[in-house]
């Protein structure tokens, strides 16, 4: 069992990777969208032979290539923290969680590598349809990168095609394609690169809407936002589908984090969705009687919430003090165990696994004395000194068997009561049935800020195509301004939504298999904090660099000359 660990350490820890996960995503989403765009401009060029196309085109792959290479460096950093600070995860499921990485780094990246380099310095050296289809597999290399990225994020949220091993004390992939084609894998995927495309989108939208604004590269602007206003639209209606399969698989793998989504403390049937609401601050404990919102509205759809997780307007949701106390009909037909059974289960694993270890080392030692067990004497038991020093416990064949079978029998059972309580191991870390719970107020306000933005962003995606297709857009200085400050909004909305799912499943590394506390490294809490500054002061210098040099090239412009 891991010795106990001082907590700041583990919060310092989850601050740190906090602190790149967030920066890093700064720019992933962004480097997918514009990605996307910057291919269909060029696929246009292709198509027509337009010089202004092929200028549009190099434009954002100018945006684009100063946003990927800061992305590339704040990865790497992420990558490295799991060796770094969470040594203990990157022992126990480094098997699995190391496959998906290894892929993207040998496969995906090797790919972006290789095709953006035709990208930006084949113009004029190979063929239009080579450059075309090098722009291409740059931009499917870096969505295939963020699949196994999100392979193995998917895993920790829900832990498929695996078996541990106690030998190794390590868990061990039993189906690569379990693990590669969980359908939360798949969802988490799809809901994540979309969120990026809506990122993409709004970031054309706005900046072309920044030279409408001073009046200025009108045609490439008015261009630039039909393509961007279309393609973040179709990226909106597509993520609100993903949106929903990813509702039924939190309720069904993590219930705790939908309660906590929800403000969820006492479970029902045809339980309605919160549209917004403010939770009460007083509520300290899931099982005072404290009303949980001190105001609320709820979807206007009777039931949602229910539908939304089960696919039935009448179905069972649980809530904080149901997954706690246990008892209640699950959607699978078992009932629900309570929080201290599980943690008695986790115990009973751990222990189990300690004396499997105990018995199998026990075993070792009875194989390595065998031969001169059954050739040194028939008497009763005796203890010999050999000749280095090395004292032997010599047995009587009849004592021999017995005590080896008794070690045997230790083995088998030890296994079976690890086998019977395998799924709940995790949990036999867990202090108090309350860790279990995840930061609440976090988690809701999250949720809510990422639905409402993206609700916006639909909207105003909508309104923008209607005006551009219309030829209005350049007269609408409004939406113009709109567009412009909605970058922000759909940066915020993509960071939101990974708050949901990382702060939502805490307390876990691992979903009900590792908690954060027994997945730590033996640091010393003043390194992770000195390195989480230097981080901090690295990471800003860096965005403040982006951002000026990306500032600078949209100022001098794309350079066409228009009539």
């Amino acid at each position: 069992m891991i010795a106990e660990i001082d907590t700041s350490l583990i919060d310092w820890s989850r601050a740190q990777f906090a602190l790149t996960a967030i920066y890093h995503w700064l720019f992933v989403p962004l480097t997918l969208g514009l990605g996307i765009v910057q291919a269909i401009m060029e696929t246009i060029y292709y198509k027509t032979g337009d010089e202004f196309w092929k200028k549009t085109a190099k434009f954002w792959m100018k945006i684009f290539g100063i946003n990927f290479a800061i992305g590339v460096a704040t990865g790497l950093i992420l990558e490295f923290e799991f060796g770094t600070n969470w040594s203990n995860y990157s022992w126990f499921v480094g098997d699995i969680f190391g496959a998906p990485l290894a892929i993207e780094g040998i496969v995906a990246f090797f790919m972006e590598a290789t095709f953006i380099a035709v990208m930006y310095f084949g113009w004029n050296k190979v063929s239009k349809g080579f450059h075309l289809t090098s722009t291409w597999l740059t931009i499917v290399g870096a969505t295939i990168s963020a699949f196994w990225i999100l392979v193995a994020n998917a895993w920790m949220q829900h832990p498929a095609g695996m078996h541990f091993n106690p030998d190794t004390v390590r868990n061990e992939m039993g189906s690569f394609w379990e693990v590669a084609l969980s359908p939360v894998a798949i969802n988490k995927f799809f809901h994540t690169v979309l969120s990026g495309w809506i990122i993409g989108g709004m970031v054309v939208a706005g900046i072309s809407s920044w030279y409408l604004l001073k009046k200025r590269e009108t045609k490439f602007a008015l261009a630039s936002i039909k393509v961007g206003v279309a393609f973040g639209l179709i990226a909106c209606l597509l993520s609100i589908w993903t949106g929903d399969g990813s509702a039924a698989q939190v309720a069904e793998k993590q219930p705790m984090k939908l309660a906590a989504m929800e403000g969820l403390y006492k479970g029902d049937k045809g339980i309605n969705l919160v549209g917004i609401g403010i939770l009460n601050p007083s509520k300290k404990e899931y099982n005072d009687d404290k009303s949980p919102f001190l105001f609320k509205i709820d979807v206007p759809i009777p039931k949602f919430l229910s539908y939304l997780s089960f696919g039935d307007f009448n179905a069972y949701v649980p809530g904080i003090k149901d997954i706690i106390d246990g008892g209640y009909t699950t959607s699978d037909g078992s009932i629900a165990l309570s929080a201290l059974e599980k943690m008695k289960k986790g115990k009973l694993a751990i222990a189990a696994l300690a004396d499997y270890s105990s018995a199998k080392a026990d075993s070792a030692l009875f194989e390595r004395k065998a031969d001169s067990i059954k050739n040194a004497i028939t008497a009763a038991e005796c203890v010999v000194e050999t000749a280095d020093g090395d004292t032997i416990l010599l047995l009587s064949d009849e004592v021999f068997a017995t005590k080896k079978a008794t070690v045997y029998s230790r083995i088998a059972e030890s296994r079976q009561q690890l086998n019977d309580n395998i799924k709940y191991f995790g949990y036999g870390y867990i202090k108090e049935p309350s860790d279990l719970i995840p930061p609440i107020s976090l988690t809701f306000y999250a949720f809510r800020i990422m639905v409402i933005l993206g609700g916006f962003l639909l909207l105003l995606f909508a309104i923008s195509a209607y005006f551009s297709y219309k030829n209005k857009f350049e007269t609408k200085r409004w939406l113009q301004w709109t567009c412009l400050i909605s970058i922000l909004f759909a940066i915020i909305a993509g960071q939101a939504g990974w708050v949901v799912a990382e702060v939502g499943r805490q307390p876990w590394a691992i979903q009900d298999m590792l908690p954060t506390s027994a997945a730590i490294s033996r640091l010393s809490t003043s390194s992770v904090q000195i390195t989480f500054f230097i981080f901090l002061a690295l990471f800003t210098v860096l965005l403040i660099a982006e951002l000026k040099i990306m500032i600078n090239a949209i100022k001098k412009g794309p350079q066409i000359n228009e009539q």
